[in-house]
């Protein structure tokens, strides 16, 4: 191969070796900057060359603008960017092996955005319309978004109470309560670069409205009564809240809140009572509203008397007094019967509140009530009117042979106060002089003592606290002559039976005018040749007892008293005994029994292997006293174990 060809190959790996180790880049490779910001490029080579700068085809050339760093690399500096420096830069190099290359990096200048003008509070008035420009300013252009709650309002559909018009202005087309608030003005060049917000707070002034909680608010008057009056206000601006009341203000009497819609009045009386009117006032309107306090006082009773003693045939009047408000109704009350005293005229009259009794009988006599009616809440005070009681009404006389018993169907009337005694007297027909006793009420009424088979006189009279009242008609009546006593009573409801003996209540109502002296008392089981029993009770015998009867059986029992005039007849009673209970457990004898019979037998067999054996224990202690120290069988076995 000849020599220029060699030299030919060497400078074509030479320029391939430059080549591809050539470099050219700008830092950065692409610049966002507001006017007024500084460019600063940065072009770096790599191996050296000449750098040059261009912008829009035309070399730059400012020494101030442009400066080589070293052979390496080269800087463009502006130091106030204006709109016009936006563009594209481009670095050429020229490298010393003769190869070019260029490098480009985006200059963005933009100005703004910039809110200068724009009101950032504005008020309407509830249903006008109502325009919030937004008045921004940016290049290159600027877009703008009106946001609530983070939330994009509509841009211009047609139609929308609220919506943003082309002109960047919010408009409502209606202003409502509801559009108060704060809303956002959002402007932006692009994505990254020129985005601002505003705040502008929307206010809606609408007219005072005062809506009382309680039109009507009733009340009773009383030092411990508290009551509130509310007012509840809308309105903006917030209005002025005033009260007018039917007195004058008290503080110790009258207390607001802070933003005096409620007043409060403490220890609430009569004079409390009227109009109160609440007005709301703004610098639109006003409004106002009334509550009405109802204050009533509770009804009271006052009487002359409390309790008044008359006496049967009297007079009393009795005065009454009611208060409150609104006046309430007077009415007196029989509380006895529960009826209404309305009558002007007549026994018993009430007239201007006065009820008059006149002619006073025993049923006159209890409690009257005065009563307070109004249309919230009742009052009342009672009367008591005590008088002697009425005579016996509806009375039988039984005679005995030595004494009366007086039968009441019905209890006297009582004169307004419980019946304490009975006053009974009697008298031999013939005589004029009244034998006179007094018995409790709860005791029953009987005279005794009498003669037997004599005619007497006896009348009746009831006793309260006031004094005796009318005695009954005189009743005649003969004594019965004596005689044997009536059968006695048995009361089998309250028989007693444990096992095989039983006990059966007894007693005498009538003993015939002569004292029972025994009881004969006969039984016997109810079958074919049963024996008959018979035993003798005392005259103070309250019981029949029966024992070691037969078990499973059926008995009959007759009883008769006996007095100085002979038997009464008998009263009978069947009654059963049942049969025998069985025994499900053993008795604790029984047990001991079994136990030590168990003992003996094994002690026993233990001693008696003792004694085979070993030639000891109790059996051969027996053994030896009895047939001395050999014992035959004790031999056979000693010469049977030898052998």
């Amino acid at each position: 191969m000849s020599r220029s060809t060699l030299r030919l190959i060497s400078l074509l790996l030479s320029l391939m070796l430059h080549g591809t180790d050539a470099k050219l880049e700008i830092i950065p490779g692409k610049v966002e900057v507001h006017v007024g910001e500084e460019i600063l490029l940065m072009c770096k080579a790599t191996p050296e060359g000449e750098i040059t700068w261009r912008k829009d085809g035309n070399t730059i050339d400012d020494d101030e603008t442009v400066k080589p760093i070293d052979g390496l690399s080269s800087s463009l500096n502006i130091k106030t960017a204006t709109l016009q420096d936006a563009g594209t830069y481009i670095c050429e190099c020229e490298f010393d092996n003769g190869h070019n290359d260029i490098a480009r990096s985006m200059v963005f200048v933009y100005e703004g955005p910039s809110f200068n003008g724009t009101k950032t509070y504005h008020e309407f008035q509830e249903g006008e319309i109502g325009l919030v420009p937004c008045l921004v300013t940016g290049k290159p252009q600027v877009n703008v978004l009106w946001l609530r709650n983070n939330e994009e309002i509509p841009s211009n559909p047609e139609g929308l109470r609220v919506r943003h018009l082309p002109n960047n202005t919010l408009y409502f087309a209606e202003v409502k309560r509801k559009d108060a608030g704060t809303y956002t003005c959002h402007a932006e060049i692009n994505k990254s670069i020129g985005q601002k917000h505003l705040d502008v707070s929307v206010v809606v002034n609408f007219p005072p409205k005062v809506l009382p909680k309680e039109e009507v608010i009733k009340v009773r008057a009383g030092p411990e009564t508290n009551v509130s009056l509310v007012c509840l206000v809308e309105g903006h601006p917030t209005p002025n809240i005033t009260w007018t009341m039917p007195v004058a203000f008290d503080p110790s009497h009258h207390q607001f809140n802070s933003d005096r819609s409620q007043l409060t009045i403490l220890s609430v009386s009569r004079a409390d009572d009227g109009e109160y009117v609440c007005t709301a006032n703004s610098n639109i309107a006003a409004d106002n509203a009334t509550i009405v306090l109802d204050v009533f006082e509770a009804p009271g009773v006052n009487l002359s008397l409390e309790r008044q003693v008359a006496s049967v045939g009297g007079q009393v009047s009795v005065s009454c007094n009611v208060s409150g408000y609104p006046l309430p109704e007077l009415h007196w009350l029989n509380k006895f019967n529960g009826r209404t005293l309305d009558l002007t005229s007549g026994h018993i009259r009430v007239l201007d509140g006065v009820m008059t009794i006149e002619d006073i009988v025993p049923s006159d006599g209890g409690i009257y009530s005065c009563m307070a009616v109004s249309t919230s809440v009742n009052a009342s005070r009672d009367f008591e009117l005590l008088t002697q009681p009425g005579p016996p009404l509806y009375m039988a006389v039984i005679p005995g042979p030595t004494s009366v018993h007086f039968s009441l169907k019905i209890l006297p009337v009582n004169g307004g106060t419980p019946l304490t005694n009975f006053v009974l007297q009697w008298r031999k027909i013939g005589t004029e002089k009244w034998m006179e006793k007094t018995v409790a009420v709860s005791e029953g009424a009987v005279i005794t003592g009498l003669k037997p088979y004599t005619q007497y006189s006896v009348r009746l009279a009831a006793l309260n606290s006031v004094g005796v009242g009318e005695f009954s008609d005189i009743k005649s009546v003969r004594t019965l002559g004596i005689r044997e006593p009536d059968s006695p009573v048995l009361l089998p409801k309250s028989m007693k039976v444990e096992k095989n003996s039983v006990t059966i209540p007894l007693k005498q109502e009538n003993d015939g005018g002569s004292p029972v002296l025994y009881y004969i008392v006969q039984f016997k089981q109810d079958k074919e040749g049963a024996e008959l029993k018979e035993q003798r009770l005392p005259s103070t015998a309250d019981s029949v007892a029966l024992q070691d009867l037969a078990f499973g059986s059926d008995y009959k029992l007759q009883v008769v008293s006996v007095n100085a005039n002979g038997s009464s007849m008998p009263v009978i009673m069947d009654f059963s005994i049942a049969e025998k209970p069985q025994s499900s457990t053993m008795t604790k004898g029984g047990v001991a029994g079994v136990v030590m019979v168990i003992f003996l037998v094994v002690f026993l067999v233990v001693d008696a292997t003792c004694c085979y054996r070993n030639r000891c224990g109790l059996l051969m202690t027996i053994a030896v006293k009895l047939f001395g120290k050999k014992i035959p069988g004790l031999k056979m076995a000693e010469e049977s174990n030898n052998g």
